[in-house]
């Protein structure tokens, strides 16, 4: 596993963190064994970076989390890092933004109760709130640097106006935004900004939620409590022309003897902006088929090659906490 400094933090974490979006259950029904075995395995492999957020399940991601990381969070902290994510909430039946101080402060108690922890080594807000002026939140999180609670400040989900809005009070140390083969957006404007101040990053979404893992097929479907049964990513024509792609990649990556998944892991950790790659799983063995992505190196070649078969693909968007 190779390992990198994040940002300018001083936290040295594996190049393949463990993400925890599905221990929430808005990806289908929650095995809370092969779960927290998935942690451990990922342990095992190396992966020191685990994140996870309090509107995964407001408490349930958060928990599963800390009881399966329990050994090393009571008797040897400082081998895990741990990153959460506040700023939403529940309002009836939807989640809302909401990166005011008060509810921050609600928020960041109860992953801290969550997680078993006095302290989060990374407090990111999930989505940028547009009712509460950034002078406000940042200087919320400011203090909870002073008070001793977070140890860095993140964001997640913002584009360069944003954090160039929220930095204006205090400095930002990690962006965590989506970035797949099949979502480059963020290489326009967003990736610049991070890479002229100094900000770290981790991206989320390596797979394209699954997509680019090879398994599915213009057949597959989704239980309806799983967001992608009502996402446009996974139906139809543009569900198919992408499968397409995937395919050529699958071939490509055969050549050169590992799994697609990994090639797609690798892509994003070939960019000199990107730091992290976020990788979810489910069960032991699905980390165990990507983390092994942290040791690939594409070539210029390489990169040329899997361009060229990205051309012809339908770049896709993802989900928000309205729409999920």
């Amino acid at each position: 596993m190779e390992y990198t400094q994040l940002g300018q933090t001083d936290l040295h974490v594996s190049r393949v963190a463990f993400g925890t979006w599905s221990f929430g259950g808005e990806w289908g029904p929650v095995q809370v064994d092969d779960g927290k075995a998935a942690i451990r395995e990922a342990l095992d492999l190396g992966i020191n970076f685990f994140d996870t957020a309090q509107a995964y399940g407001f408490g349930a991601s958060e928990q599963m989390l800390g009881e399966a990381l329990r050994p090393e969070i009571n008797a040897h902290r400082h081998e895990v890092v741990l990153a959460t994510k506040g700023g939403l909430r529940r309002e009836g039946g939807e989640l809302v933004r909401d990166a005011s101080p008060a509810w921050l402060r609600q928020g960041l108690e109860a992953s801290l109760r969550a997680l078993g922890t006095d302290v989060i080594d990374l407090y990111q807000i999930h989505w940028p709130d547009p009712k509460t002026p950034f002078e406000e939140t940042a200087r919320a999180m400011d203090e909870f640097v002073k008070e001793g609670k977070i140890r860095y400040v993140g964001v997640s989900n913002f584009d360069a106006c944003q954090m160039a809005g929220f930095e204006a009070t205090r400095k930002i140390d990690t962006l965590q935004p989506p970035y797949h083969l099949l979502r480059r957006d963020i290489e326009e404007s967003i990736l610049p900004y991070t890479l002229h101040h100094n900000v770290g990053v981790l991206i989320y979404g390596p797979l394209a939620h699954g997509l680019l893992t090879g398994k599915f097929t213009p057949r597959s479907t989704f239980r309806a409590d799983d967001w992608r049964s009502k996402s446009a990513l996974f139906q139809g024509e543009l569900l198919r022309r992408n499968l397409d792609i995937v395919g050529e990649l699958e071939r490509f990556a055969e050549q050169r003897e590992f799994p697609v998944g990994q090639l797609a892991i690798a892509w994003t950790l070939a960019n000199p902006a990107v730091d992290v790659a976020i990788v979810g799983a489910r069960n032991p063995s699905q980390i165990q088929q990507t983390a092994p992505a942290a040791d690939i190196h594409l070539g210029t070649a390489d990169l040329a090659e899997i361009q060229r078969i990205m051309n012809s693909a339908v770049p896709v968007g993802g989900p928000a906490p309205e729409t999920v």
